[in-house]
Parts: structure tokens; C-alpha cells; sequence
């Protein structure tokens, strides 16, 4: 068996590929085009315009879906994992949950909103999905530290809690290089320019944010191949419970089938 194929854990590893993959898509698509810089654009500009806008919105919501379900696993994992009296470590695991359904809302919301169509919105998305998604993964750092030993090793803990450091530090350079920015473009409609000229005014700032961007981007789903091989102890099992033997209630319903008398059910046998 293939370590894709134990438990679930093709679950987290189809998120991080199929993210990342949306991303460098629309990076190549857009560079081919000639629509953005080769040199490190902003992952929003990479998806403005047609036609890789179209097939990076449709990625990026599947992303949305596989992140929500992902989310939802860890938190049923955890919540198994973890005694029903220990109400600092439930309530973190729920915040958990909470934290990664908005995250993946907001990769949706950058998906539909375009950066230079609806500015404000593709922004709400953004911090909605790297934000919110970067306290999302302190909380899950918080809940590794607190079930090792008897759960988690420490170098599981070591692992997520480095991630976490390295979104922090993007998060932190690209907001300060961002403003530098901006207050340096003054009167500039930055977020509809597309091309940059090397030594032009904002230009080193500019460089230094898109880099932040892409480094934070890149930390954030690595943070979900930590869940491998914790996925890879989960199974999923589907079970039917038949209330009735037909599918209606009411006067006029069929009398209940009994198997071992021989009957069969009309649908099953061909009649009307």
C-alpha cells in the first residue's frame, strides 16, 4: 500500500498540491501571456486576467472545498483524541474549526473578487484566508504542544511550530513592506498596475512584498503536510440505518415487506 493510500491522509496532501499547483498555473499562464513580470508578481496579478483568471478562481475554490473538509477531519480527529473534561483543549479545537471554515471562505472570496476590479473585497478575502488562517495554525500549534507526548511528538510540535514562526515573519515583512510601499506610490493606483520597471520609484518595496507574499502563501499550505501522517491513522466508514421499509407514511402506504416470507419490493422487482 502506498502511503497515499493509508487512512486519509490523500486528504491533506491533495490540498497542498492542488493549491500550490493553482498557483504556479496561473504564474506560468499569466508570464506566457505576457500579462505580469516574470520577476515575482503578486499572486492576485497572476490571476486577473482572462483566461487564466477563470482557471484560477476554479482552482482555488476547490482548495476552498478540500481545505473545509480537511479542517472539519483534524477537528473530529482531535475531538476523539482529547478527554471531554478538558475544556481548555475542546474549546481551542472548536476556535480551531472555526478559524480554518473562515480561512477557506476567504480563498473563495479572493477567487471571485479580482484585485482590480473589487479592491476592497479581494482584500477582505485575503485577510480573511491568510489572516484569519495564520491564527488557525497557532491554534493548531497550541493543541500539538498541549497532547504531546502521549499524542503528538515533540517533533511534531517543533515542526508546526517552525511554519507557524515562518508565516509570522512573512506576515509581519510583507505588511511593513506594503506600506512602505504605498506611502511611497502616493496618489498611485498600485493595485491596477501590472508591470514593473527595475529601478522605478517603489520598485525594491514592491519586490520585497510580492516575495512576502509567496513566502507566506507557500508556509501556509505547508503547514497542512504536517497532518499526513495524522490522516494516515483515520478511516472513513459510511453505515445506512433503514428506518422503513418504503418511502412514504399515510393511508395509502405499502404494508411493510417481510424478506423471510419470500416478498420483494415492487420497485426491486419491475412493477408499477
Amino acid at each position: 500500500m502506498w502511503w497515499f493510500q493509508q487512512g486519509l491522509c490523500i486528504l491533506p496532501a491533495a490540498l497542498v498540491v492542488w493549491t500550490a499547483a493553482s498557483f504556479i498555473f496561473a504564474y506560468i499562464t499569466a508570464v506566457v501571456l505576457r500579462h505580469v513580470d516574470p520577476l515575482v508578481p503578486y499572486i492576485s496579478d497572476t490571476g486577473t486576467m482572462a483566461p487564466e483568471r477563470c482557471v484560477f478562481g476554479i482552482m482555488l475554490d476547490v482548495s476552498a472545498f478540500l481545505g473545509v473538509a480537511t479542517v472539519y477531519i483534524r477537528y473530529k480527529q482531535v475531538e476523539a483524541l482529547t478527554n471531554p473534561d478538558e475544556v481548555k483543549l475542546n474549546r481551542l479545537n472548536q476556535l480551531g474549526l472555526v478559524l480554518g471554515w473562515i480561512s477557506s471562505f476567504g480563498m473563495c472570496v479572493v477567487a471571485n473578487f479580482q484585485k482590480t476590479t473589487l479592491f476592497f473585497m479581494h482584500m477582505t478575502g485575503a485577510v480573511l484566508t491568510f489572516g484569519v488562517g495564520a491564527l488557525y495554525i497557532l491554534a493548531q500549534t497550541l493543541l500539538s504542544m498541549y497532547m504531546q507526548p502521549h499524542v503528538h511528538s515533540k517533533a511534531t510540535f517543533l515542526v508546526r511550530l517552525g511554519v507557524a514562526a515562518w508565516t509570522l515573519v512573512s506576515i509581519i515583512c510583507m505588511f511593513v513592506s506594503s506600506v512602505i510601499m504605498y506611502s511611497i506610490l502616493v496618489g498611485t493606483d498600485v493595485e491596477q498596475k501590472l508591470h514593473w520597471t527595475p529601478g522605478e520609484k517603489g520598485y525594491t518595496a514592491h519586490i520585497i512584498s510580492t516575495i512576502c507574499e509567496w513566502s507566506l502563501a507557500f508556509s501556509f499550505i505547508s503547514f497542512f503536510l504536517t497532518y499526513i501522517r495524522d490522516f494516515q491513522k483515520i478511516t472513513l466508514r459510511a453505515e445506512a440505518d433503514l428506518q422503513s421499509s418504503h418511502l412514504y407514511d399515510g393511508p395509502h402506504c405499502p404494508a411493510p415487506l417481510h424478506p423471510e416470507a419470500g416478498e420483494s419490493s415492487p420497485l426491486l422487482g419491475g412493477r408499477t
